[in-house]
C-alpha cells in the first residue's frame, strides 16, 4: 500500500452556516466535504479548471449513496478519504469516508462518476494521459480491503 491509499484530503472544520435547525451538520454539507475531497483526487488525475475550460471535458456525478453514521456539530474537525474502487474508459466508482479528528466514522459515500464532453453533454472517453494516472491510483488502492458499506441499497426489510 502506498502513501496515497486511500487519498486523504486536508482537515476541514464544520462551518456555522452549515448547521441546521437540529443543531448538527445539515445533510447537504456532508456532500460538500466529500466533493472537496474528490476534487483533490481529480486534481491528481489532471482534472483542473484549465482542463475543463480548454478541453470542454469534466466528470459529473451519475449516482451517489451517502450513509450518515454519526452527527457532526459546529467546529468539528474532519478528514475525508477517497478510495478508487473501479474504473473504465468513461467511468469511475469511488468510496469515501468522513472521519472526525478523533477517528470515529461520521459518514460514507459511494459514487459513480461519468467523464463527459460538456458540449453534449454526453459521456466521453477519458484521455489516455488522465487514464494512466487513474490506473496508477487504482493500482495503489487495490491493496485496500473492499469497504463494508460498498454496494449497500436502500430497502425496508420485511
Amino acid at each position: 500500500m502506498s502513501d496515497s491509499a486511500p487519498l486523504v484530503a486536508p482537515e476541514a472544520e464544520v462551518e456555522a452556516g452549515w448547521i441546521d435547525y437540529n443543531g448538527h451538520l445539515n445533510m447537504a454539507y456532508y456532500n460538500v466535504l466529500f466533493d472537496r475531497c474528490a476534487d483533490h483526487a481529480f486534481e491528481s488525475f489532471g482534472l483542473t479548471e484549465t482542463y475543463v475550460r480548454d478541453r470542454g471535458l469534466s466528470f459529473f456525478v451519475a449516482e451517489i449513496h451517502v450513509c450518515y453514521v454519526r452527527e457532526l456539530h459546529l467546529g468539528s474537525a474532519v478528514r475525508a478519504s477517497f478510495q478508487l474502487l473501479e474504473y473504465d474508459e468513461k467511468r469511475l466508482h469511488a468510496y469515501q469516508e468522513l472521519r472526525h479528528r478523533d477517528g470515529w466514522l461520521a459518514a460514507t459515500s459511494e459514487t459513480l462518476y461519468l467523464h463527459i464532453d460538456a458540449s453534449g453533454p454526453k459521456v466521453a472517453p477519458i484521455p489516455a494521459s488522465m487514464l494512466e494516472k487513474i490506473r496508477d491510483m487504482h493500482k495503489d488502492h487495490q491493496s485496500l480491503p473492499t469497504p463494508e458499506r460498498v454496494g449497500r441499497q436502500i430497502t425496508i426489510k420485511r
